[in-house]
């Protein structure tokens, strides 16, 4: 489904890249994390693949549409929950799920029961008429999750789609997000959360200073490691325990 080949990124006045010749291949109806400590370059990394930045060099292509020569297409295969809230605070869920819908081309009463649907689904109904900025962290979460998946896209893109909800929110999001992909929908998904990464990805990517540490599924990755028993033991041996705060 993406092939990316000696893909980097080095940003205007950096001193270093932050994806640094990167080549990786995701299979079509995978759930593939992509792990890694702070300024990583998870999110830049993602940022390209959907065609919010432009590499500096190198290419990839998505569901066999090249980067480079097919950037208005390629964009409709797919959807992106961003790690901060896309939403009109203004708005109430249902218009803002419109004016998402709108600029997809969505109308209609096929288009409107879709989105009652997924909101029941999330447990949004009783609260689709009320103002987003009304409502807690995880219900924006959930929101901003049906706006991405509107226009049915082939790939999905999450950063970090769980952070900072309920474990009630959490869970719903995960099972919603299982029942995609079991309809056929690949799922890329960075998150700092190890154990949810672990249970949740077919396969996980780590990776580290813009380069690609460790690629295989959970089990392999923990079975190769010596004396790891989960995870987060495979990712701190392979990126160390030094902290990664930035400014």
């Amino acid at each position: 489904m993406i092939t990316i080949n000696q893909l980097s990124k080095k940003y205007k006045e950096a001193e270093q890249f932050s994806v640094s010749k990167l080549n990786l291949e995701i299979l079509d109806g995978e759930i593939f994390g992509l792990l890694g400590p702070n300024g990583a370059g998870k999110t830049t990394l993602i940022s390209m693949l959907s065609g919010l930045i432009k590499p500096t060099s190198g290419s990839f292509n998505i569901n066999g549409l090249d980067y480079s020569n097919s950037k208005k297409e390629l964009k409709k295969h797919i959807g992106i929950v961003p790690q901060e809230y896309a939403l009109y605070p203004d708005l109430t869920a249902v218009e803002n799920l419109n004016y998402f819908g709108a600029m997809y081309g969505l109308k209609g009463s096929d288009f409107t029961n879709s989105v009652q649907e997924h909101l029941s689904i999330l447990g949004l109904s009783d609260f689709a008429r009320k103002k987003i900025k009304s409502y807690s962290g995880g219900m924006k979460r959930r929101v901003n999750l049906i706006a991405s998946i509107l226009h049915k896209p082939k790939v999905l893109f999450l950063d970090e789609p769980t952070v900072g909800v309920d474990v009630q929110s959490k869970t719903v999001i995960i099972d919603y997000l299982k029942e995609l992909n079991h309809n056929g929908t690949t799922i890329i998904y960075t998150s700092h959360h190890l154990n949810e990464a672990e249970h949740f990805c077919t396969r996980v990517g780590i990776i580290d200073h813009g380069e690609l540490v460790g690629v295989g599924t959970p089990k392999d990755l923990i079975a190769k490691q010596k004396d790891a028993e989960h995870l987060e033991d495979v990712f701190l041996a392979l990126t160390g325990k030094a902290l990664r705060d930035h400014v």
